[in-house]
């Protein structure tokens, strides 16, 4: 790596301790340096206990976990598609998580809370199975996972839709909070549970490095040095699946994380996965921790979840690609 690449990489991991300190810091109290520094040395009072590692430690971390879990799994989808505006979500993996949580939500009312993880994960499994499936013709390619996957996914659009033009109207806000993305809710429990679904797809993920090397070529190159390309294509979908249903089903939908955090990435390490998915991963929960930060100051003392900060970043970022591909296929 060039020097700059390496000064851009260091303060990016200088980053995450400044952040998560300022996360601990700002919210609709402001703690000072000494507030923070009592917890240290043990003379903090039981306010600043509760409202640091009570509230705001384990949703900065969920934030940051998250965000670096969204990160992978954009980069997986980037290698595995062949295209840089490729998301998770372009799978129709958010769309089918939108769809099962909001059955639960108007099914159960109240009391499908417990089972909207579940649910959420689960939607998001089996839309991504649907797609491969139904994109499969002797094999699969990008384009038509592509094509299958948004069709699907406007379908699953669709029925979100009509539940929320039906549903009753305190139905259709829980559900209107769920799908806006946020982890205002996020507690030790559920950063436990997260972490533990997380650590053998990422893991699974890293090792498949040179797979996602070879796939980005093309799938004749990998054929031709060996590689089973359909199989390895249905296990990386799983695996980004796996991680993506996982970061939906504790946070809701939160969009453009995956899409922008390779691309960043990308321009930190190079094109290597090697590199590029821990990159990733540390833009990733980067983006996320701002984000979340950013939506708890800037209209406090209410807050803005952290997809719809997202996705006031995403949509310029998305636009800034299409217009620097603009002569792509003249």
């Amino acid at each position: 790596m060039t020097f700059r690449r390496h000064v851009i990489l260091a303060a990016a991991l200088l980053g995450v301790p400044a952040l998560l300190l300022a996360s601990l810091a700002f919210g609709d109290q402001t703690l000072s340096r000494a507030d923070l520094g009592s917890l240290v040395n043990g003379s903090a009072t039981e306010q600043i206990r509760m409202i640091v590692l009570d509230l705001r430690l384990p949703r900065a971390l969920m934030a940051l976990t998250a965000g670096m879990a969204l990160g992978i799994a954009g980069a997986i989808a980037q290698a595995v598609m062949r295209n840089p505006l490729a998301e998770p979500g372009i799978l129709g993996i958010n769309a089918g998580a939108a769809l099962a949580g909001g059955l639960v939500i108007v099914g159960l009312k109240g009391e499908g809370a417990a089972l909207l993880p579940l649910a959420g994960f689960a939607g998001a499994t089996l839309m991504a199975a649907a797609v491969f499936a139904l994109s499969w013709r002797n094999g699969t390619s990008s384009l038509r996972i592509v094509l299958i996957g948004i069709a699907l996914g406007a379908l699953a659009g669709a029925g979100s839709s009509f539940l929320i033009a039906f549903a009753d109207v305190a139905d259709v806000q829980r559900l209107m909070i769920w799908l806006a993305g946020s982890v205002y809710v996020a507690s030790w429990e559920t950063l436990r549970v997260l972490a533990a679904w997380l650590v053998a797809p990422v893991a699974l993920a890293c090792l498949c490095a040179r797979r996602l090397d070879l796939l980005r070529f093309g799938d004749q190159i990998a054929a031709s040095l060996g590689q089973r390309v359909n199989l390895g294509r249905a296990f990386l979908i799983l695996l980004c699946t796996a991680i993506s249903g996982a970061t939906v089903a504790a946070c809701g939908l939160i969009g453009f994380i995956g899409l922008i955090a390779p691309h960043v990435a990308r321009k930190m390490v190079g094109a290597g996965h090697a590199r590029l998915i821990p990159a990733s991963a540390l833009v990733g929960g980067l983006l996320l921790m701002a984000a979340d930060l950013v939506g708890r100051i800037v209209i406090a003392p209410a807050q803005l979840p952290a997809g719809i900060v997202t996705a006031l970043i995403g949509a310029p970022f998305l636009g800034y690609l299409l217009w620097g591909r603009r002569h792509v296929g003249q």
